[in-house]
């Protein structure tokens, strides 16, 4: 399979936002998905974004922005990582994990965080492939406005 890696720009959100209504869906929470086309498109300039491209489709992405933590400095915060289901097990996962990677390194991160279910062992157990340290100690808080 030849695919390409890259940074999504503009005329990408509506194949973007296709896979994240499927990975809410796959998350077992689509209630919970709140964003619009529209708004994806009026905040473009806070999206950051790799995509995956297979022949010209886009077929998996990897949202992101940097972040920084009191106890450790400046980071990559890995907001969603999604690979469509018949394209999974072809290591793109684990290319758009180095391209992360190297992003965070480029930009002299610390760490890269992010969230995973603790249902999804298949997503646990690739992410501790990569070399990830699985913290089960914090709990996520929201406050919506």
């Amino acid at each position: 399979m030849n695919f390409l890696i890259r940074k999504a720009t503009q005329e990408d959100f509506p194949a973007i936002f296709k896979l994240i209504k499927d990975f809410s869906v796959f998350q077992k929470t689509p209630d919970k998905l709140t964003i619009t086309l529209p708004q994806m498109l009026e905040n473009k300039d806070f999206f950051q974004c790799l995509v995956v491209e297979n022949e010209g489709e886009i077929i998996g992405f990897a949202s992101f922005f940097w972040a920084y933590y009191s106890w450790s400095g400046k980071a990559l915060y890995l907001d969603d990582l999604y690979v469509e289901q018949t394209y999974r097990g072809h290591q793109i996962g684990t290319r758009l994990m180095e391209k992360l990677i190297d992003l965070a390194n480029a930009e002299k991160c610390h760490k890269i965080r992010w969230q995973v279910s603790h249902w999804n062992s298949e997503a646990i157990e690739f992410y501790k492939k990569m070399g990830a340290q699985i913290d089960r100690t914090d709990i996520n808080c929201d406050l919506y406005l």
